[in-house]
């Protein structure tokens, strides 16, 4: 069997000669980085990460392994948890001087009717 230089060259400068495994999918390997990438965003893949109960957005591009998924998964919503709104420490109340307190020094202040 006669192999042509060219096709090797063309295979490995393409990347053909490369290929990636995705345990998301079921352990599926893809051939070439070109369609290793664009597996994100195919059907395979977004459905797994339904099953996982993990939305399937940019920031788990590149993530193969179910516990990094997870552990992803995890670690944004703490963060996002982190950003929401704490009326008891960020709700601000001004009494008739001007001065501003949070609620719970507030609600504190006017129950010992110091305002």
């Amino acid at each position: 069997q006669l192999v042509c230089p060219l096709d090797l060259g063309c295979h490995s400068v393409q990347g053909l000669n490369l290929s990636f495994s995705c345990e998301i999918c079921g352990n599926y390997t893809y051939v070439g980085p070109r369609a290793f990438e664009r597996h994100f965003q195919e059907w395979r893949h977004s459905h797994n990460m339904r099953v996982l109960k993990i939305p399937n957005t940019r920031h788990f591009h590149m993530i193969t392994k179910i516990e990094d998924a997870k552990a992803l998964y995890a670690k944004l919503r703490e963060e996002e948890g982190a950003k929401k709104f704490k009326a008891d420490a960020e709700e601000e109340y001004e009494d008739s001087e001007g001065h501003i307190y949070n609620k719970k020094t507030y609600n504190d202040l006017r129950r010992q009717g110091l305002l």
